[in-house]
């Protein structure tokens, strides 16, 4: 991949949180995110999958830095936003958006529809006279599958679909490139998932988006996504290129094989892993999955492997990857 084929590259990105000391111990420094290294293709979606508490949604985070970087850069578009200054950084993000979880916190209950939707207008100081501000409204309104009568509407009278719609529409509302979903799908129904994920498909087709999908369902990821990124413990531990890739990773085997198959007749025994997962403040000199993974050797506790490139657009940071 090329680097102008990437619209967003992350380079060694770390972010470390700390706890204060008390009276008896220590302050202790967590790698919530720990030399990520990223290219984020343009026009595509490139998804972000592991277990909660991997760091996912401070990579998004990061990637948008809407909080700052320990060390490492993000370069959109060939720029990097960690050098910028705060004003450059806020005209900046016009060309990036972030589509929060939670639909019911994300706007507040004290709008309108309209007034949600034209939020990104009031913080870029973009102004529209009125007419435009209505039919701009009714755009975007008419783009994530809303009625215009929406628009008086408040918080309270939407449904979680409907409000993540609205969201959608003000993530829009300056014509970004660039989307960061942060598990736009897991406070809805089932339901309404898939119509807010086809709303999606349809949204990036149309509009050339790009976007940085993140999620704890692989098989969603999978599905929806160009490439897939797994993450364990803040690190990248390997990325597939499709759904039709084969994991080589065998944490990212176990996610898979946890995935349950809707048809009855498919059912599956699904083998749990054992051990227990590593204090992320006291980090493993090796591989942070040696004490979970069934084909560990000494090697494995001892030196972390480097994630390597497999083929285009695969990777894997594995000793002992499966076949």
């Amino acid at each position: 991949m090329t680097d102008n084929a990437a619209l967003v590259e992350l380079r060694s990105l770390t972010r470390e949180f700390s706890s204060q000391a008390s009276l008896f111990g220590k302050r202790r420094v967590m790698r919530a995110v720990n030399e990520v290294s990223l290219e984020v293709p343009r026009g595509q979606v490139t998804g972000v999958v592991g277990e909660s508490g991997c760091g996912k949604s401070t990579l998004a985070r990061l990637v948008l830095r809407l909080i700052e970087v320990s060390s490492g850069s993000v370069h959109f578009d060939g720029v990097n936003l960690t050098e910028l200054s705060r004003p450059a950084l806020r005209k900046l993000r016009q060309q990036m958006q972030m589509v929060f979880q939670d639909p019911y916190s994300a706007i507040d209950p004290r709008y309108t529809v309209q007034r949600a939707i034209l939020e990104p207008f009031k913080v870029q100081k973009n102004s529209l006279d009125t007419e435009n501000t209505g039919a701009r409204v009714d755009e975007l309104l008419d783009q994530v599958g809303l009625s215009h009568s929406m628009a008086t509407s408040y918080p309270h009278q939407l449904s979680g679909g409907q409000k993540q719609r609205v969201g959608i529409a003000r993530a829009l509302a300056l014509k970004p490139s660039f989307l960061v979903l942060d598990e736009p799908t897991a406070a809805l129904d089932v339901s309404i998932q898939a119509q807010i994920i086809e709303l999606l498909a349809d949204l990036q087709a149309e509009l050339g988006l790009t976007y940085l999908f993140i999620s704890h369902d692989l098989g969603l990821v999978r599905y929806f996504c160009d490439q897939v990124v797994v993450m364990y413990l803040g690190r990248v531990v390997e990325i597939l290129d499709s759904d039709n890739a084969e994991p080589r990773h065998h944490y990212t085997h176990a996610l898979m094989d946890s995935n349950f198959e809707p048809d009855p007749e498919q059912r599956k025994v699904v083998t749990l892993l054992k051990g227990e997962i590593p204090s992320p403040f006291d980090p493993l000199p090796g591989c942070a999955f040696a004490a979970r993974c069934p084909a560990a050797s000494e090697l494995c506790y001892t030196t972390r492997p480097p994630l390597e490139t497999a083929g285009p657009m695969l990777a894997v940071a594995c000793h002992h990857p499966r076949h």
